[in-house]
């Protein structure tokens, strides 16, 4: 076709769409995304007077009107809308495409763990990251985290600006969670998640977000793949692999399944394995690991409005070595069932509302059987098993583009096991002792949230809210904790609440304030743990179930510069803590382990305070590169003894250049 007629043949197609088309007519378009063809769920539009929400396959049905513009929004795709013409041309397609947008709205961070198109200001990771075994090391391509290591290969726990194990809350789609059955956290809750089903990590950080969880010192929330449907029966699969010379590890994962306009049903799996490694000078030292983990999902259209889905993990770890511990994983045998039901409504105001169930049971064993110890003094393994199940449901209300989720959520969390001490020498000899771990201590949760978030022309604003009543008690109490702890049965009511706001201004500025409070109640081991070491020493640690919740004031303000080409952003944040649950050695005490140098028990600071920056810095250059620059740092006090808090990581600087070449296919 001559190029000069060109547009003249576009506007009579249009104008034959018009014709067919009379006014009131209901149309349905799909909204994909434009990288990766997938449908875009859950987008939020507006047609003349009528409000509503894509439906799971991105299908959207409007009452066709030729004058009327049609307005698009959504959390991962921005605010875009289609003029009278251009929503004729879509109609013509059956399709609208949009490509991915990045945010900053709470602070928060997110982690994409799936190829997409690049964009300034999102971290794309590769097809290494899904081959992981260990979804605590994903974590650490982001500076804001760092992670406390007891193996060189296996059990990666999360710290996120100082604040570390069950000050994180740490979840699977915003509801599930694994309770650690190890006291020394050879098997954090990172450690369960598979993260070749994961699309992205998003990270809360601070107490600003409470749809998931208190969230203390932030929330890590693990995405899974979304379910895509097809018009037709269709296959689909991948397979992948790597391997490292030091420390001979190996690594496959694999998926395979099959959709249709029903139904989507996808098995996946992944085994890594590896061995002790070498240092720079060629010293050797134990490392070894193996893990397996296999699962299916099931996803069932049961209408245009009402959605099923059934997933099931099964996780394995056997001999994995830890090197800075008194015992070496035998075997972690972990399931983990969900079911989610989702529903997407017309009403005028209410328009979604999804409800998940969940159980989590970790069956964990270890020994002493492999260390090399001169002289063996005793033989010791714990047998140990840790539940946790609840449920979480949430409803999304829309009025004008503002959005309000409300909802409520229980968890419920147990632990018990026994360590087995047999005495080689001395008087002992021969005998064997038998160690209550957990007390059978259990602790309940019940919540509810709300989060608002209001839309100005050039300011959004979110407030949001968590009411939780905690319940802990010991089901299975050992005599000498009790003498020690005389009361264990605790009931605490604890409020939750943060407010903020990000402004933009015309000059590429936008600056964002935020205050939260967030209350926490001990955890289960900071309640029941009999002493076991737990922390980066081998001190006995030794539980406290009278714990008062600890208190978190925090400011963040952050700043951002963004261009087409260039992102800064500069987050600078302060924490006040109040009753801060750390611990202090108590010299009444004496440790039950020969090898320990005594116990610490757990305890309230009064005041105490962490405070810190993050910087970061993208831009692209000439010739396909772009480089990448982050900096973080955070400061911990204990103002009552003017001393630093304990297990703050340093100053975190990291510097990248890359490229994109071969149409995104190469990236060195």
């Amino acid at each position: 076709m001559n190029i000069k007629f060109f547009p003249i043949f576009m506007g009579m197609v249009l104008l034959c769409i018009n014709l067919s088309l009379a006014k009131g007519d209901i149309v349905t378009i799909q909204l994909l995304d434009n990288t990766t063809k997938a449908p875009i769920d859950g987008a939020i539009f507006q047609y003349n007077l009528q409000y509503g929400v894509s439906d799971f396959k991105g299908k959207l049905d409007l009452p066709y009107s030729a004058k009327d513009t049609l307005y698009l929004s959504h959390i991962s795709y921005g605010d875009w809308f289609l003029t009278p013409d251009q929503l004729a041309g879509a109609i013509s397609s059956g399709v609208i495409y949009k490509g991915q947008e990045i945010f900053n709205l709470h602070p928060v961070t997110v982690i994409a763990l799936r190829p997409k198109s690049a964009n300034v200001g999102h971290l794309s990771l590769n097809i290494q990251d899904k081959l992981s075994h260990d979804a605590g090391s994903v974590l650490n391509q982001n500076p804001v985290i760092n992670s406390i290591r007891k193996s060189g290969s296996y059990g990666f726990d999360p710290v996120l600006r100082g604040f570390k194990y069950d000050q994180l809350n740490v979840v699977i789609d915003g509801a599930q969670c694994a309770v650690a059955a190890c006291p020394n956290r050879m098997d954090p809750p990172t450690s369960q998640v598979a993260p070749n089903m994961m699309e992205r990590v998003e990270i809360f950080k601070g107490p600003h977000s409470f749809r998931y969880g208190t969230s203390f010192g932030g929330t890590i929330n693990f995405k899974s793949n979304p379910v895509r449907y097809s018009n037709e029966q269709d296959f689909y699969g991948r397979l992948s692999g790597s391997s490292e010379s030091n420390g001979g590890i190996y690594r496959s994962e694999g998926v395979f399944g099959i959709s249709s306009e029903k139904y989507n049903l996808g098995l996946f799996g992944s085994w890594s394995k590896g061995s002790d490694y070498d240092d720079g000078d060629g010293t050797s030292y134990p490392g070894a690991f193996q893990r397996v983990s296999l699962g299916a999902n099931l996803g069932i259209y049961l209408t245009y409005n009402h959605q099923l889905i059934f997933s099931a993990t099964r996780n394995i770890a056997d001999k994995t070595d830890f090197p800075a511990l008194p015992m070496d994983l035998i075997s972690d045998k972990t399931s983990l069932f969900n079911v989610q039901h989702k529903m997407i409504l017309r009403g005028k105001y209410l328009k979604s509302w999804n409800t998940t169930a969940y159980a989590t049971l970790v069956d964990h064993f270890m020994d002493n059987l492999g260390k090399e110890l001169n002289p063996r003094m005793m033989n010791a393994e714990t047998d140990a098993k840790t539940y946790s199940m609840g449920g979480r449901t949430e409803g999304t209300w829309l009025f004008n583009n503002n959005m309000l989720y409300v909802g409520m959520d229980l968890r419920i969390e147990k632990a018990e096991g026994t360590r087995t001490r047999e005495f080689l020498m001395g008087p002992m000899q021969g005998n064997a002792v038998y160690d209550n771990v957990w007390n059978g201590g259990q602790v309940s949760k019940a919540g509810v949230f709300s989060e608002y978030h209001q839309q100005f022309p050039d300011f959004k604003m979110v407030v949001s809210g968590r009411l939780e009543y905690n319940q802990a008690k010991a089901t299975d109490l050992n005599e000498a904790f009790k003498s020690k702890n005389p009361k264990t049965d605790i009931n605490q009511l604890n409020p939750n609440f943060s407010i903020g706001g990000l402004k933009d201004f015309d000059n590429n500025y936008s600056l964002g304030l935020w205050y939260g409070y967030a209350l926490r109640s001990a955890s289960l081991t900071e309640r029941y743990i009999n002493s076991f070491p737990v922390g980066l020493d081998p001190y006995d640690m030794l539980g406290n179930p009278e714990l008062e919740p600890e208190g978190n004031n925090q400011l963040d303000l952050i700043l951002t510069y963004k261009t087409e080409n260039t992102t800064i952003d500069v987050n600078v944040f302060t924490s006040f803590l109040q009753d801060y649950i750390s611990s202090e050695i108590d010299t009444s005490l004496n440790p039950v382990m020969p090898s320990s140098p005594g116990v610490r028990r757990y305890k309230n600071i009064a005041d105490a305070l962490m405070t810190g920056f993050e910087v970061s810095w993208q831009q692209r250059l000439a010739a396909g590169l772009k480089h990448y620059m982050n900096i973080a740092f955070t400061y911990g006090k204990d103002e009552i003894i003017n001393e630093p808090l304990a297990e703050i990581a340093p100053l975190d600087f990291r510097y990248t250049v890359s490229g994109e070449y071969l149409n995104n296919k190469l990236s060195p």
